[in-house]
């Protein structure tokens, strides 16, 4: 026989089987029905347990047995799978109500995995019981197993509406869910409520359902987004803990958390928080124990005697899972399509499920009623002829033929004359015979009862009604979460978290930062600071653990480092690198930085590149989240860099430019317009393309410029000789030109009264305070500190301001 081969798209062929696939795991794997609220591997789990007679009232079997007959029944897939979604409904804080009962490890809140299902032992909770009640009598459908060897129900009867009591969580293709569990008896008002009026709005809905009720109990926070999520099946709500403070011996106090979020690992918090007080990222926290025993949960966090209470539980509740928001995304499989359910939308569907599995009872009911109710009559028939019966049958010659002369002689039916031969000879005492009357009455009344169900629509509802109250009274239980109105925004006083301690901040030009305290400070000399032999300190002043430090680089880029967590380091010792906290790149240098309290100071940032752009930038711009990465303050052209940044206070100050030919400009710094982090600035100066800017300073109280040039001449100038001029001009030039040998300026400064100039060369280097050199006016290149040729050319100067 030749193969058939088709000729298809591959795009065909990948979406239309990718569609199947699609279909399947959503509809046979990952989200429940609205109905019964059941996945199919917990469906066929339950069934299977069922048909076992694995039940609550009997004793336990080995969930291995329980796996295994599901495997090879129903579900042929892993039996891990199989066994942690059985184990799942048998855990009191994934379940609002367990519908298995599990003997055995089953794990616990901590994340640990339950024992092997060798060891475990497990059977049906008594409320699956109100799940599978009536499956027998054809109230739901039935389809074939996977090898058509059996039959497997499509849905449960369910009782009461286990989608919203247990919820559900499932991811499939395309489609996610997220239903939390509720209250049992608080869903079953609301469904006879939705029962007696169908056009019950949302509101009136929520004044039953208050909100979900987690196994785990907990604080909702937000009635708002509560109504938007059971309106429209979306919503977003804030599930706390429930903490308590206690007072301890010497004034100590003690948190104590006995409730926690749904499905928040115990373990994991108790590790996150002991690692919160271990790293003192909020003070005060001395221990931190798990005290969960038989009475219930409860994790104790050990407060020092000043602690501030309140804000040590709201830093918990903002960095760690001591609080959460719960998101609902409430879909379901409803006539085999996955919708998303308003809280209104499952009641209806719910119903419109039990009314159809009571109208299909009440038929097989009605019909073996029925039947019964024939077989009775036949039998009163009989009793009533009963001489006449018991000589037909002893003129017969087998069951066969007295069957048949009992239908011929007096009329009765093939199942009547079944009955009457089979009858034996006990029940023809008057007693029975009253028996059968008794029955004979109870039975039309029955069969009346289940004419009217059937006719009635509000009779069938009032069997539901009926049912499902019966349902609340049996295993209803009280509210283990409190719901509040409104979401309680939590704001983090870094005053309150980190103790303010005194410290000296320090910053070298190669990068290595560290705090120190003013013991350690005060006990060395300034000069005596720990670093490499060719580095230099560029920044170091006295600031506090709630400050931050900002740091701005060549690149244009800048840091931000709470205070606090730069590591504490011994004056005389070396710090820690930038590239340790950040991913800075290897040419990238500090250049300036500064301690603030906040982003709200009303001051400008004014930074100035190589090539001769300014930009002037407003403090509250820098303001950012914890970075682990440097941002960009100034969008820099290929080639340039930023030489100078500067903090201007009033931003009516004037400032200083000067190039490395000795042009220099000045104007006031308000000339540039503030503008945003990601630009370029504007011109600063005319720089012609074979000279560049190496200095840009705002003069505030400083009298005199000093500057170095590249052949060791220190130049002093007063500041009186600049004329003003204004922005993006050439400039005057400040040295007097020398064609044969020019000199070329390497490092400048502004200053007051006094400065130290260390003077550096590729093989030496040289100090020269400020004020020994002499003032000069324009067009001198200054006085030689150094000789020429022994000390080589000048390549780098820093500048350390004098204390007296």
């Amino acid at each position: 026989m030749a193969e058939k081969i088709q000729n298809l798209k591959l795009e065909d062929v990948l979406g239309d089987r990718f569609g199947r696939y699609s279909k399947y795991v959503i509809q046979d794997r990952a989200i429940p029905d609205v109905r019964d609220g059941l996945k199919p591997v917990q469906r066929r789990i339950l069934y299977a347990m069922f048909r076992e007679g694995n039940t609550f009232d009997k004793n336990y079997r080995k969930s291995a047995k329980a796996v295994g007959n599901v495997i090879g029944n129903y579900h042929p897939h892993g039996e891990s799978s199989i066994y942690d979604a059985m184990v799942r409904m048998g855990q009191e804080w994934k379940m609002r109500e367990e519908l298995i009962m599990i003997h055995g490890n089953k794990g616990s809140v901590d994340g640990d995995p339950p024992a092997a299902m060798r060891y475990t032992e497990a059977k049906l909770a008594e409320l699956s019981n109100e799940m599978l009640r009536d499956i027998n009598k054809n109230t739901v459908t039935f389809m074939n197993n996977f090898d058509d060897t059996d039959v497997e129900p499509t849905v449960l009867p369910a009782r009461f509406p286990n989608i919203l009591v247990n919820g559900s969580t499932g991811i499939s293709a395309g489609y996610a869910t997220d239903i939390p569990p509720h209250n049992l008896s608080e869903v079953i008002d609301a469904t006879l409520k939705v029962i007696d009026k169908p056009t019950v709005g949302i509101d009136e809905l929520l004044e039953i359902v208050k909100g979900p009720d987690f196994p785990t109990g907990g604080i909702i926070q937000g009635k708002d987004e509560l109504k938007k999520a059971y309106e429209t099946g979306k919503g977003r709500i804030v599930v706390r803990s429930k903490v308590e403070t206690e007072d301890l011996r010497g004034g100590r106090k003690l948190i104590a958390i006995t409730e926690l979020p749904y499905e928040v690992n115990k373990a994991n918090l108790v590790k996150k928080i002991d690692e919160i007080r271990a790293e003192r990222k909020v003070d005060g926290i001395l221990e931190v124990r798990d005290e969960t025993d038989r009475q219930g949960l409860r994790i104790a966090v050990e407060l020092r005697k000043d602690a501030n209470v309140e804000g040590i539980i709201n830093y918990l509740y903002k960095r760690t899972e001591l609080q959460v928001t719960y998101n609902f995304n409430m879909v379901a499989i409803s006539e085999r399509a996955p919708k998303l359910l308003g809280l209104k939308e499952i009641l209806d569907s719910y119903i419109a499920h039990q009314k159809e599995v009571v109208y299909k009872r009440s038929e097989f009911d009605l019909d073996r009623a029925q039947k019964r109710m024939h077989i009775i009559e036949g039998l009163m028939k009989a009793l009533s002829i009963l001489d006449d019966v018991i000589r037909v049958i002893r003129e017969s010659k087998n069951k066969k033929n007295a069957k048949e002369n009992l239908m011929e002689a007096y009329h009765f039916t093939d199942a009547q004359a079944e009955a009457i031969v089979m009858l034996q000879l006990y029940r023809l005492t008057n007693t029975d015979i009253v028996e059968l009357e008794t029955e004979h009455s109870e039975l039309d009344y029955t069969i009346n009862q289940l004419n009217e169900i059937l006719a009635d629509d509000k009779k069938l509802l009032g069997v539901i009604k009926k049912e499902l109250r019966d349902t609340k009274k049996k295993y209803k239980s009280d509210r283990l979460t409190v719901v509040e109105d409104e979401i309680e925004n939590i704001e983090l006083d870094k005053h309150v978290l980190i103790p303010q301690e005194e410290t000296v901040l320090s910053l070298t030009k190669d990068g290595y930062v560290k705090r120190t305290s003013p013991r350690s400070y005060n006990a060395s000399a300034l000069e005596e600071i720990g670093m490499k032999e060719d580095d230099f300190l560029i920044f170091t002043t006295e600031s506090h653990t709630l400050q931050q430090m900002l740091v701005f680089t060549n690149l244009g880029n800048y840091l931000i480092i709470p205070v606090h967590e730069i590591p504490e380091i011994r004056w005389k010792d070396h710090g820690v690198h930038l590239s340790s906290r950040f991913n800075i790149d290897s040419e990238e240098m500090p250049i300036f930085a500064t301690a603030i309290d906040d982003f709200k100071a009303p001051v400008t940032v004014v930074s100035t590149t190589r090539g001769g752009q300014i930009k002037r930038s407003e403090l509250s711009l820098f303001e950012a989240v914890r970075i682990k990465r440097p941002l960009a303050y100034m969008n820099l052209k290929a080639g340039d860099e930023v030489v100078s940044l500067e903090i201007s206070e009033t931003g009516t100050e004037d400032m200083l430019f000067v190039t490395a030919k000795g042009l220099t400009l000045k104007y006031p710094v308000d000339s540039v317009n503030p503008s945003g982090l990601r630009t370029q600035g504007v011109r600063a100066m005319n720089v012609k393309p074979d000279d560049e800017i190496i200095f840009a300073g705002l003069i505030s109280n400083e009298k005199y410029l000093l500057t170095v040039s590249n052949r060791g001449a220190v130049k002093r100038t007063d500041l009186s000789i600049f004329d003003a001029g204004a922005r993006a001009q050439v400039g005057t030039m400040l040295l007097k030109e020398i064609k044969s040998k020019p000199h070329r300026l390497v490092g400048a400064v502004l200053f007051a009264d006094d400065i130290n100039a260390v003077i550096m060369s590729e093989s030496d280097r040289s100090t020269v305070r400020g004020k020994s050199i002499r003032v000069t006016g324009k067009y001198v290149n200054g006085s030689f500190v150094v000789d020429e040729d022994a000390f080589g050319e000048v390549t780098d100067v820093h500048f350390d301001v004098i204390s007296e």
